[in-house]
């Protein structure tokens, strides 16, 4: 006679893994929002000099900046395809149909003239009319008298 059957245990040993998972899925959204973050400071770009004064009127609007590879950014975000189509498209869709708002312009120094005259040209297309081309006081400033 049994008292007790060996064959289904009672007392199984189990982990519970799905607080786990909810950890690790926190972790993975933390880690890809750095790693975001991280990227965009990546973007390095020297303005080139000038040895005008500035003129004061600062207003927010669009920015627009092309860095020394020639890669386009439309406030932070980088456009992808450096054509003129795509540019426009992402211009397009950051004025937001506010096409009378001033646009800064930052160029690097060492930047193609190429990839700035493709940036003025497709916010010309685009009826942009307020552009400033951001610049750093030169080192060798002459005073003028």
């Amino acid at each position: 006679m049994r008292i007790g059957s060996s064959s289904s245990r009672d007392d199984d040993f189990e982990i519970n893994v799905i607080s786990l998972i909810d950890v690790m899925l926190v972790l993975l959204l933390f880690f890809v929002m750095t790693a975001t973050f991280e990227n965009r400071s990546l973007m390095k770009v020297e303005f080139p000099e000038a040895s005008s004064e500035a003129t004061g009127e600062r207003s927010d609007g669009l920015t627009v900046t092309i860095d020394r590879e020639g890669k386009y950014f439309v406030g932070a975000n980088e456009v992808m395809n450096p054509s003129l189509e795509s540019l426009k498209a992402a211009l397009e869709e950051a004025a937001d149909g506010n096409f009378d708002q001033p646009v800064l312009l930052k160029a690097d120094g060492q930047a193609q003239h190429q990839a700035v005259v493709t940036a003025m040209d497709a916010l010309g297309k685009l009826g942009f009319s307020k552009l400033s081309i951001a610049t750093v006081p030169s080192a060798a400033t002459p005073k003028e008298q």
